[in-house]
């Protein structure tokens, strides 16, 4: 197949950057780089006049995938509260851990809340959702054989 060599990368609007990007590295995820974009080029690719953002770009330890941070400095960006699991639209990002429980452990104190419960699938793997930065929803995915 052509015109489609890969995904690059998952981008999440957050209310704070720093605390974003402190919550998806104890994740895991490694830092690429920081940066403000702002200008006509930002404007008319955003559709928004006067748009003044800053972004983190954090990647996948296995290179596998990244994600972009933003926080938007101008315009505010709406809160919409907390969506709900099951509302239409983009749902959750995945991620496989190799300890689920330690991996929640580390994520509490950078404000995650586990979203019901640490569940076993079968014999095959230990699920959880958890609510990050923003409302943002991660699933955690522990394989167990």
């Amino acid at each position: 197949m052509t015109g489609f060599p890969r995904m690059d990368n998952v981008a999440i609007v957050v209310d704070d950057l720093a605390a974003a990007t402190a919550f998806f590295t104890a994740l895991g995820l490694e830092p690429e780089g920081e940066a403000t974009l702002a200008g006509d080029v930002v404007d008319r690719l955003l559709a928004l006049d006067g748009a003044r953002t800053g972004i983190a770009m954090l990647r996948a330890p296995d290179g596998s995938g990244r994600i972009e941070l933003t926080e938007y400095h101008a315009p505010d960006s709406p809160d919409p509260g907390p969506t709900p699991v099951h509302a239409l639209g983009a749902h959750r990002v995945m991620f496989a851990v190799d300890d689920i429980a330690e991996v929640i452990d580390r994520l509490t104190p950078h404000g995650a809340e586990l979203i019901g419960e640490v569940v076993q699938y079968e014999d095959s793997y230990r699920l959880a959702y958890v609510r990050g930065p923003a409302g943002v929803v991660l699933a955690l995915a522990q394989q167990l054989s």
